[in-house]
């Protein structure tokens, strides 16, 4: 192998080291939500994550599962990582149609999950094939 071509193999831009992470699957059962709430609320402070920060963030992952039980297909994945200065949250219900953010009228009781993940996280979407919806959490590091 010539140091051209092994330089070729080497990615521009590598992937991000995940430091914390976990994944989870459940059911499609609305009692999933509450289990995807203590397992991340149990998880953040693992990870020195707390305060209101750590509210948005299970309240994010609250309203995606919420959203992966009523309208995926199949089970409902759950992954948390942190890498750097990010968490990601990823949440996979198999339904090949993406999640869309609605406007729900003021006397609707449900809706608004995406509005909410759009305020709290600071960006959002969808993967190409539709079937996981993910948000990023931007984790300020503070400085002793």
């Amino acid at each position: 192998m010539s140091p051209a071509t092994a330089a070729a193999l080497v990615p521009s831009n590598p992937l991000p080291e995940i430091t914390h992470g976990f994944e989870a699957a459940f059911e499609p059962d609305p009692a999933c939500v509450s289990g995807a709430r203590r397992i991340t609320t149990a998880f953040l402070p693992l990870c020195g994550v707390c305060g209101q920060l750590a509210d948005s963030i299970v309240l994010a992952v609250s309203e995606l599962v919420t959203n992966a039980v009523r309208h995926g297909k199949g089970d409902v994945d759950l992954r948390l990582s942190i890498s750097r200065n990010e968490l990601l949250i990823e949440v996979t219900d198999g339904n090949p149609n993406p999640a869309e953010m609605n406007t729900s009228g003021t006397d609707e009781e449900s809706g608004r999950g995406l509005l909410l993940v759009d305020a709290l996280a600071r960006k959002w979407g969808v993967t190409p094939d539709g079937t996981t919806t993910w948000c990023v959490f931007l984790l300020l590091v503070e400085k002793p």
